[in-house]
């Protein structure tokens, strides 16, 4: 019989992740309060179609006068369901633009105008995924000199940045490359989102393998297992917990037949499609070591937000079930990632 003091943390779960784009951002928040979660990730493609829906008329990207209007009626909703605002995601291809780019332009003009809808719903973390655009530069001082603008941008009002490692991304595809990127911007208010499924997605998993593993010519399968642990008892022993904002949660599902390697026609890479339609909930069919990241994590001593962020295209079925059984996981990932 396990002796293990539970652990308890606030507990999130992303708009995105639940029911299906058109669905009403009403009934994904009913959905989720019920099920005893206590605060959403505001996913801005929800923001966007419950704007559509406000207004009854399509409301563009950098509509931001509406989309804030819009956001306010959002925030008074997750209050009567008793549920917080997190942070809004997913703010990407943010830097690493050359000087004088239209692109760097477009990224700055989109943070102004995330700003005013962070202070439309009332939420104060801004999710930042490291950029997978290949025209950027592979500069990691530019690319934290970026993050710095930003949070310089974010700090008159308050507000944080959470920096995540996306696994399919051009120059920082790992949580040390992040973690590296952050301590060189150098800010207060530059943090951390850890990630389960991008932790083990760019360091243990391979979506166009046939084993579903990184194969590395001259790495044994027990060698990659030996290095990912390596990996995880440095996560656990190097990143103070106070620089960890939340951390997302999800599984991934193995591909078979394995994925092209090459990218799609929107020039999506792998793992970034694996990413967009193959993360179940935890204990739901997947295979990475998600119990193994999660009890890194805690071993910094973070006790912060817990938050499912799942993409899985088999799910179908009733919202109010698919957030308890969302619930269900959470509770045995903390059980399982708690025990020594």
């Amino acid at each position: 019989m396990s002796t293990t003091k539970p652990i308890h943390v606030p507990t999130c779960y992303a708009s995105c992740s639940i029911g299906s784009p058109t669905d009403p951002l009403n009934s994904k928040l009913e959905a989720i309060s019920a099920a005893g979660f206590d605060a959403i990730e505001l996913s801005f493609p929800d923001l966007q179609n419950f704007a559509n829906s406000y207004f009854k008329k399509e409301i563009a990207e950098n509509d931001y006068d509406n989309l804030c209007i819009a956001g306010k009626e959002v925030k008074k909703l997750c209050a009567e369901n008793g549920l917080k605002i997190l942070v809004l995601q997913p703010f990407s291809n943010f830097e690493g633009w050359p000087e004088g780019s239209p692109e760097r332009k477009d990224a700055f003009d989109r943070a102004e105008g995330w700003i005013k809808i962070m202070q439309a719903v009332g939420t104060d973390m801004l999710q930042v995924g490291s950029s997978d655009s290949p025209s950027i530069t592979s500069s990691t001082e530019t690319l934290a000199a970026d993050l710095a603008a930003l949070a310089d941008l974010l700090a008159p009002h308050s507000f944080r940045l959470a920096y995540e490692n996306w696994c399919w991304a051009t120059h920082a595809p790992t949580w040390r490359s992040i973690y590296d990127i952050v301590r060189m911007a150098n800010r207060p208010n530059i943090g951390l989102c850890l990630d389960t499924f991008q932790t083990a997605g760019s360091e243990w998993a391979d979506p166009t393998t046939s084993s579903g593993l990184l194969e590395t010519p001259g790495v044994s399968t027990s060698q990659l297992e030996s290095n990912f642990r390596k990996s995880l008892e440095e996560m656990s022993k190097t990143i103070p917990p106070e620089i960890i904002y939340f951390l997302q949660i999800s599984d991934a599902y193995k591909m078979d037949p394995p994925m092209d390697k090459g990218t799609d026609e929107q020039g999506l890479r792998a793992r970034g499609r694996w990413s967009h339609d193959w993360r179940p909930l935890p204990f739901h069919g997947g295979y990475l070591p998600v119990v193994e990241v999660a009890r890194a994590v805690l071993r910094t001593g973070y006790r912060g937000w817990f938050s499912m962020e799942v993409f899985d295209g088999k799910e179908k079925g009733d919202m109010g079930e698919v957030a308890k059984k969302a619930m269900k996981a959470q509770t045995k990932l903390m059980r399982e990632a708690a025990e020594n």
